[in-house]
């Protein structure tokens, strides 16, 4: 089931076009009214109880607070199947984590500088980590052990994403590039490679110049044929996989500079979170911006931002406000606000299959917080 199906995107949130939905009213024709009496007096009505909302809200609390890195957190990612929680830091280190219990399962070290993502393979065996010494490990996450190390970025490597085969890896870094790496081998035989693992390199098989700034996004779409990047030059491009290509530029406004963008559920749509506090949605085959999500705060660091679709469809993102946000995908509206966080929250993810949010805080917070909605969402 296509998690975005029936999603409005009739209309869009240009400034200089006025929308019109089914709510509006209706303009009265240019003649006064005809007098109307006065309403007789109604007794009392007895109190039923509150109208029932035309939505359901969802209503996360507050499950675990993770607590172990020293130093900012940076990304969060929830494995494919579930049953684990991926963390990174300033610190150095990776961390996997129990959702469901808050426990800390396995360090993994090895980095020498600081990490500013992480990223899954499909199957759940491997996790990619993207790290300021200019490598991108993977991990055997069962042994914690490093399966391979790839080399090529020449600056700090800020963002990684495995393809739905988990065939192939694309990053970004400081040095403005995207690479796409192939990484097919890594899911041949765990044993071989628990056994070479100090030995095994993987080459880069293309390097796109993308961007003239930082990096700060990569996503592939559901069938890897495109990739999206972003960079702190504010544009959003989207490259073909196979060529190199870049097939289209999206330009937010100048002051505006896009900071993470991801592909949605459905590979139909983009996700893009900016530096003027909004979150915009877009249509990128016709370069519209369909939705845009404001409430939060975001005016200097690099906050993600994602979907939900196990319940309500909701977009969810942090803030520099300490607070977590969640939309309402379709209505635009603030639906929920998670409070507890003490810092900026960077970074978010959402369960594949439950209602769950992890979030993670950076310096005089330090936590991982896991929520959960166990009530019925429509």
């Amino acid at each position: 089931m296509d998690p975005l199906e029936g999603m409005d995107d009739s209309s869009t949130d240009d400034d200089a076009a006025s929308q019109t939905t089914e709510d509006d009213p209706q303009v009265p024709e240019q003649h006064p009214p005809p007098p109307v009496p006065p309403p007789p007096v109604q007794p009392p009505q007895p109190v039923l109880g509150p109208a029932p909302s035309a939505r359901e809200r969802p209503h996360y609390e507050l499950k675990h607070v993770l607590r172990g890195h020293t130093k900012s957190i940076s990304s969060v990612k929830f494995s494919p199947d579930g049953t684990l929680l991926a963390s990174c830091a300033a610190d150095n280190a990776a961390k996997i984590w129990s959702p469901f219990t808050g426990q800390l399962i396995r360090n993994l070290n090895g980095h020498t500088k600081g990490l500013s993502d992480v990223a899954w393979s499909s199957d759940s065996v491997y996790l990619a980590s993207a790290s300021d010494d200019t490598t991108i490990r993977i991990w055997d996450v069962d042994s914690g052990l490093t399966s391979k190390v790839l080399k090529g970025h020449t600056s700090f490597v800020f963002c990684v994403n495995y393809n739905t085969a988990s065939t192939q890896l694309v990053s970004g870094g400081c040095d403005g590039d995207v690479r796409i790496w192939n990484v097919a081998k890594g899911a041949t035989c765990r044993f071989v490679l628990r056994m070479m693992h100090e030995k095994m390199r993987c080459k880069c098989i293309k390097t796109l110049n993308a961007h003239l700034d930082y990096v700060t996004a990569v996503h592939f779409n559901r069938d890897a044929t495109l990739i999206v990047s972003c960079a702190l030059d504010g544009l959003i491009r989207i490259w073909n996989t196979s060529s190199g290509q870049c097939l289209k530029t999206l330009a937010e406004g100048h002051n505006a500079i896009c900071q993470h963008v991801q592909f949605s559920p459905n590979s139909k749509y983009i996700l893009s979170t900016a530096h003027d506090s909004a979150i915009r949605l877009w249509d990128y085959h016709t370069s519209r911006c369909l939705k845009t999500y404001m409430g939060h705060q975001n005016s200097k660091y690099c906050i993600a931002a994602c979907f939900s679709v196990t319940g309500g469809k909701w977009i969810v993102s942090g803030s520099e406000d300490h607070k977590v946000y969640l939309w309402d995908l379709q209505t635009k509206e603030v639906v929920q606000v998670l409070e507890g966080h003490g810092d900026v929250v960077v970074a978010v993810a959402t369960h594949p299959q439950q209602n769950m949010i992890a979030s993670g805080s950076i310096e005089n917070d330090l936590s991982i917080r896991i929520w959960a909605d166990h009530g019925s969402v429509s």
